[in-house]
């Protein structure tokens, strides 16, 4: 029968400690990895599925009219009143 003194067992309980603490500190770094991967895994996937009808039929125009955003209303408003200013 295999016998441990004070010093080993003191020792064993560090060391599983050790490796306690280092599981805590690594398992949330794993785990969100392991998230990302299915999340750009399901990202790929939707956009995979979404290209293939389009690439059967030929790409369709939008059916949008090309109104400027506000921004661009915007910015164009402050360019011309530089010029004019200027």
């Amino acid at each position: 029968m295999v016998s441990m003194n004070t010093n080993q067992i003191e020792g064993l309980v560090g060391m599983l400690m050790v490796l306690g603490i280092l599981v805590l500190l690594v398992l949330p770094s794993a785990l969100g990895v392991v998230r990302d991967r299915r999340a750009d895994r399901q990202i790929r996937e939707a956009q995979e599925t979404r290209e293939t009808p389009r690439d059967r039929k030929g790409q369709k125009s939008s059916s949008r009219s090309t109104v400027p955003s506000t921004a661009t209303w915007y910015a164009d408003g402050r360019r011309s009143k530089k010029l004019v200013s200027s």
